[in-house]
């Protein structure tokens, strides 16, 4: 699949707006810790990865209630879904000048349905690779790689399953709204988009 860029202009892809707020203290705070033991921005992105998916839970594997969308709350509250996560991931590496974009998949729901799952693209070396910062759990194994996807899911077309082409600057604002609106995840999970 040829990843599409919404934007012509990078510059837009290191932006900081409302959800991912990469200027905020609790934002730059994590950025600089982990970019202490890094020895290139390669090594920070796999950093700032692994952070996210393995020290901020799923809300939905562990329970949490709270809905959080704007990556300073996520990265201090320690929760979120795919959405919110990804939104603390591409504000981790925005800190740090790497370009991210939004990205998403549609994919069958556990309780039936489809729901749009997110996830991040990071440029280097001239090129765009996804990486689904979700969080791993039995039957899910993502990994970050620029040699490869090692996605949480792959698509399977004939359930009506997709990946979406574009490369937002921005979170979708169907998705955004979504997750602003909610009082909890449970809302959420019955008002997150179906598709794109």
């Amino acid at each position: 699949m040829e990843l599409i860029q919404q934007t012509p202009h990078l510059s837009a892809y290191l932006a900081a707006d409302e959800a991912i707020d990469h200027r905020h203290p609790v934002v730059r705070e994590t950025a600089a810790r982990l970019a202490e033991r890094a020895a290139d921005s390669y090594a920070y992105a796999h950093a700032a990865y692994e952070f996210v998916r393995d020290t901020i839970p799923h809300s939905a594997d562990s329970g949490d209630p709270r809905v959080t969308w704007r990556a300073s709350d996520v990265i201090e509250q320690r929760t979120g879904i795919c959405h919110a996560k990804a939104h603390a991931l591409a504000a981790l590496l925005r800190a740090e000048d790497i370009p991210t974009a939004l990205c998403y998949q549609r994919l069958l729901h556990d309780g039936g349905g489809h729901v749009v799952h997110g996830l991040v693209a990071v440029r280097f070396d001239g090129a765009w690779h996804r990486q689904d910062p979700r969080g791993n759990k039995p039957g899910v194994d993502a990994r970050f790689s620029l040699h490869g996807e090692r996605l949480a899911w792959v698509p399977d077309e004939k359930s009506s399953e997709a990946d979406y082409p574009v490369l937002y600057a921005v979170p979708h604002p169907v998705v955004l709204s979504a997750l602003k609106a909610a009082p909890d995840r449970p809302v959420l999970s019955k008002t997150l988009p179906t598709a794109l």
